[in-house]
């Protein structure tokens, strides 16, 4: 049966006690004589909502029927436009409005009539059937729905600011028992705990989860098979459950949990404002269990609550430890077998050498796992101390790779002590010993081969193969060196300068004698006339 709108039941209830024919109905609610027949049918056999309240008690008289006569339509005028109905009909069929169908009329079929006789038979061909859903109808514990919504204005920390947070309603299907809080910011992780608390409180977990394609949830929407977010999928698999993503632009499917947040928004939210998310939290607890979830519902005409005993026992156990979360990066597997992560390595056999692999990272430990299948590969306990190898002594890779012979190439051109030392390093260790020979070899750029080749052969001597026991011995035997430059180096004495008097570039006091003369004697021709013609003018 096509399920009414509530007011449209609401006019057949009416039409019925008052004793109207089913073609009646029709005529006037535009609905079928079949759905009609099954309501009349429905209401005959279920009993009163109030069972203590008389509504027609047989004691008391009926009111008479109206006259036959009074139920005869007046006479209704005929519309100009009868004559047109078909290319009327039609025109409405090609979606054209009222104007264009005028304008038609006048033109092509020589109307005579006003635009307002058009536009009000317009007006009355375009009826539309009422809207009409499929009610669906699930077993305890087997859906839940959920869905984001607006919260309440809440005081932001630390400001005078309002904000609405995320308003997050899990709602069970069978029962419209609900769950709602409120959190300010939404990610992977928290769609992820949310469904966790919403199991928590129900006490179980339901079959499935339905849910719109959010990216929280939905990383790439898809009818036949949509791909779910790592961490929400490895969630619902600890909790097994199954996920049920929504069509694209298919609200309708999740209808339950999206009437939850229009009821939870238009009656416990209206008007109000909090001072903080936990304030609203513990009102929105408070609200569904004193009034949402004693209330009775309307199409099940049964309290949610007590529907929600019913399925409490129907829903699934949940596991003892709950979900440990994480993050994903992808990783290179060097040629030693390993994946780096925060400085240290991680074995990643069987994963070849230069393929990637996906590395999950926990609190605690790390997982690697194949890219394409996801299968786990290796587990591995987080390290403390950078620069930890974890790789099993028999999985360490001994033969020598093309970086390999080239580090040991630049060693043999620092000196033969480093050359040896670096072989010795890379039998022991194998690849895994490359990081040390790097940096072995790179102090060639900063110090001369003979220092770091001496450097080596001590470290050999001493017993001690490592690179920062090289670093030391090289930068002290250069501080010793530039210590015995210094000391070998004289001291230039302060002695008096003397001056040159006699050299062939020097000219004798006698020339610039000469000279200081002659430039005085030009210079004495050049004033006199100047101050003669001053004092001419200064007596006229």
């Amino acid at each position: 049966m096509n399920v009414l709108k509530p007011h449209l039941q609401t006019t057949i209830w009416t039409l019925l006690k008052g004793g109207a024919t089913q073609r009646e109905i029709e005529r006037i609610t535009g609905i079928s004589r079949h759905t009609i027949r099954s309501y009349q049918q429905r209401f005959a056999a279920d009993p009163a909502n109030c069972p203590g309240v008389a509504t027609d008690p047989s004691s008391q008289t009926a009111p008479p029927r109206p006259p036959t006569d009074l139920l005869v339509s007046p006479p209704v005028a005929i519309s100009k436009c009868e004559p047109h109905r078909s290319f009327i009909d039609a025109q409405l069929r090609l979606g054209r409005n009222a104007t264009a169908i005028y304008q038609d009329l006048v033109d092509l079929h020589g109307f005579d009539g006003a635009y307002n006789s058009v536009k009000r038979f317009v007006a009355q061909l375009r009826h539309k059937e009422p809207e009409q859903f499929d009610r669906l109808s699930f077993a305890p514990g087997e859906e839940m729905q959920v869905d984001y919504g607006e919260g309440a204005p809440t005081r932001v920390p630390g400001t005078e600011r309002w904000r609405k947070p995320r308003l997050f309603v899990a709602t069970l299907r069978y029962s419209r028992r609900s769950f709602r809080r409120v959190v300010w910011n939404s990610g992977q992780q928290i769609w992820a705990e949310l469904h966790e608390q919403a199991w928590r409180y129900f006490g179980g977990s339901a079959r499935y989860v339905v849910l719109d394609n959010l990216k929280e949830g939905v990383l790439k929407p898809d009818l036949y098979e949509p791909a779910l977010n790592p961490v929400y999928a490895a969630t619902l698999a600890h909790y097994e459950v199954v996920a049920d993503p929504a069509r694209v632009r298919d609200p309708n499917r999740k209808g339950t949990v999206e009437h939850a947040i229009g009821h939870t928004q238009a009656t416990a939210l209206k008007g109000r404002r909090f001072e903080s998310i936990e304030e609203q939290n513990a009102f929105l607890e408070h609200w569904e269990v004193k009034w949402a979830a004693s209330r009775i519902h309307g199409a099940e005409r049964r309290q949610v609550q007590a529907m929600f005993e019913e399925e409490r026992a129907h829903l699934q156990p949940l596991p003892i430890t709950g979900m440990s979360y994480f993050t994903e990066e992808q990783r290179t597997v060097c040629d030693d077998s390993c994946v780096r992560f925060e400085h240290s390595s991680y074995a990643a056999r069987p994963a070849p050498i230069g393929s990637k692999v996906l590395v999950r990272i926990f609190e605690r430990r790390i997982e690697i796992r194949d890219l394409r299948t996801q299968a786990l590969l290796r587990t591995h306990a987080r390290v403390a101390r950078p620069g930890t190898v974890v790789l099993p002594m028999a999985e360490r890779v001994f033969n020598p790779s093309r970086e390999t012979r080239f580090i040991l190439s630049q060693a043999r051109a620092i000196g033969p002590q480093a050359a040896r030392l670096c072989e010795m390093l890379f039998a022991i260790e194998g690849r895994v010993g490359q990081r040390k020979l790097w940096g072995i070899v790179n102090l060639a750029r900063r110090y001369p081969h003979r220092f770091i080749d001496a450097a080596c052969a001590a470290a050999m001597e001493q017993g001690v193969h490592s690179y920062r026991h090289v670093k030391a011995l090289t930068e002290r035997l250069v501080a010793d060196a530039l210590a015995a430059l210094d000391a070998a180096s004289p001291t230039p004495s302060a002695s008096p300068s003397t001056l040159t008097q006699q050299h062939a570039l020097i000219r004798s006091a006698e020339e610039y004698g000469d000279l200081f003369a002659h430039v005085a004697t030009a210079s004495a021709a050049t004033t006199a006339p100047t101050a003669t013609q001053s004092s001419e003018s200064t007596q006229s």
